[in-house]
């Protein structure tokens, strides 16, 4: 395409090859009524199947088609990641590639974007998944998820979601951390809402997702709570902690020595001995961890933001 699109639409796929074809058909139907320039990146996510090969095939179909092969299978987090640092839209859509997501809601994500908002978040209402292995653990994570980062949203997992580029493009994602992007763009005052979306079975291939996931989801949300806290200030965290237990430790060890030295009691086979020598020790082991956390945070922050991906060819 010679300009500039004004969308560009990210789906990161994994071993989808009958799904391929119907999901260009989808999207070729929902976007060229929008009356918008558009753009859509699919990463193939080192796929083991004909998915690529079945994705160079039709991309003479569509010329609105730019396809990124990674060189293995790096996670979602990551293909998501490389397809946004191609993107050259305004507005970035992410979407799923397995058909559930429906394209024929990206002009209603649209809509709202253009009301304002900075990210439009989908809500899978209806969701047609399996309740005690997929719904019900969704529902208690994303009520989990918004009670404890604030920003109230009822589907987290939902992967169709729209984003301003200039938002989006300046959020590293890595790990299991693409469903927590709202919550990283909210640290920069970005405006999120929500919005019903469709949601279809899943008709072909295997989903990726299951329960395992959920230990992953409570561990990537306390690393949110702490990035909401202490992203910046890690020292405080673990300065306080560390320094209140290096304070109770003292004064135990304080009240035995006055108790040695006098009143002249044994104070050698006490338990409350060990106890103040642990929390001497814990809370000075907690205050250099917050200085370590200090300098992992600086060089975070202040690093050259090297790539959590390798491409191995990009099809324009």
């Amino acid at each position: 395409m010679s300009q500039k699109p004004y969308l560009s639409v990210v789906i990161p796929v994994y071993n989808e090859e009958k799904n391929i074809k119907p999901l260009l058909e989808s999207l070729d139907n929902a976007l060229k009524g929008i009356g918008k320039t558009f753009e859509v990146i699919i990463v193939d996510d080192g796929s083991q199947d004909k998915t690529l090969s079945i994705l160079k095939e039709l991309k003479p179909r569509y010329p609105w088609l730019k396809i990124i092969a990674l060189r293995k299978n790096f996670g979602q987090s990551a293909a998501f990641t490389a397809g946004i640092d191609h993107a050259q839209g305004e507005v970035i859509v992410t979407m799923d590639g397995d058909l559930q997501n429906d394209p024929r809601d990206i002009p209603k994500l649209l809509a709202k974007i253009e009301e304002g908002y900075d990210v439009v978040s989908g809500w899978r209402k209806d969701r047609k998944d399996p309740f005690l292995s997929r719904k019900l653990p969704s529902m208690m994570a994303n009520a989990l998820i918004s009670r404890l980062t604030r920003v109230k949203l009822h589907d987290y997992g939902c992967s169709l979601k729209a984003y301003r580029a200039e938002v989006i493009k300046g959020v590293t994602i890595y790990g299991e951390l693409h469903r927590f992007i709202p919550v990283l763009v909210s640290f920069s005052g970005a405006r999120i809402t929500e919005i019903e979306v469709t949601h279809h079975p899943r008709k072909f291939g295997k989903s990726k997702y299951g329960i395992s996931r959920t230990y992953r989801v409570l561990l990537d949300l306390f690393l949110m709570i702490f990035f909401r806290k202490f992203a910046t200030k890690p020292l405080h965290m673990f300065g306080l902690t560390g320094g209140l237990l290096f304070l109770a430790g003292f004064g135990i060890e304080l009240y035995l020595t006055i108790l040695k030295f006098f009143y002249g009691q044994d104070i050698g086979q006490r338990p409350l001995l060990i106890l103040g020598v642990l929390l001497i020790v814990t809370g000075i082991n907690l205050v250099g961890t917050g200085l370590l956390a200090e300098l992992v945070m600086r060089t975070y922050y202040e690093s050259s933001g090297k790539r959590i991906y390798s491409v191995r060819e990009v099809i324009k």
